[in-house]
């Protein structure tokens, strides 16, 4: 089993890349989040993999390539669920970024889960019925992780929250509201002035810094 890719990007092609590795060309399938993350053609990338392959009609190895263990963590457990195939499951991370997918599922939010191509309400309530417990526990474990490594407080960890939800409900993209709200929270002076920390982070956007 090929678990994880480090190699030379040759091109991207689609909706998959071609890493170089060892002399080898290795073709990945990747969401579209994970695409706006590589670095340019001829650069050096790694990627956490997924090998899915099938028999009939004809043999066949697909590999699918994630840029982060919770991105890799969600594909699985979605195409756990019956119905759910690798493309929709790309599809779900494509449209939706790791944590917001987990707090739709979550929270029951068909709503949101169906705005993903090829997902009707009877599977967006069968994901969440399936997966809900599942991802509840996830998100709560990612933001432990990821405020012991930021040495957060809990009013930081708010007001970093709120920064996100007000960059996104003003039309940006959740991946850059939450670049955003990265690089201005790290050098804020105060970091639970959320009024502060919004218009540092909409300056951020309009300046081009993403």
């Amino acid at each position: 089993m090929i678990a994880q890719l480090t190699g030379t990007l040759l091109r991207i092609d689609g909706s998959s890349v071609i890493l170089d590795v060892g002399g080898v060309g290795y073709q990945v399938v990747v969401p579209v989040t994970v695409l706006a993350t590589l670095p340019e053609p001829g650069q050096k990338a790694t990627l956490l993999t997924h090998m899915v392959g099938r028999v009939q009609p004809d043999f066949e190895i697909t590999l699918y390539g994630f840029g982060t263990s919770r991105q890799l963590h969600c594909f699985r457990a979605l195409t756990g669920v019956q119905g759910v195939g690798a493309k929709v499951a790309l599809a779900m991370l494509s449209t939706l970024e790791v944590d917001e997918l987990a707090r739709a599922l979550s929270t029951s939010d068909t709503k949101l889960i169906t705005k993903v191509p090829g997902i009707g309400p009877k599977l967006a309530q069968r994901l969440c019925l399936e997966l809900g417990d599942a991802m509840a526990a996830f998100a709560f474990t990612q933001r432990a992780e990821r405020s012991e490594a930021g040495k957060k407080t809990a009013d930081e960890n708010a007001a970093y929250e709120d920064v996100i939800e007000a960059l996104v409900g003003l039309g940006y993209s959740r991946q850059d509201a939450r670049r955003a709200a990265d690089s201005v929270t790290s050098t804020a002076a105060d970091k639970i002035n959320t009024s502060a920390l919004i218009s540092a982070g909409l300056q951020f956007l309009t300046a081009g810094k993403r």
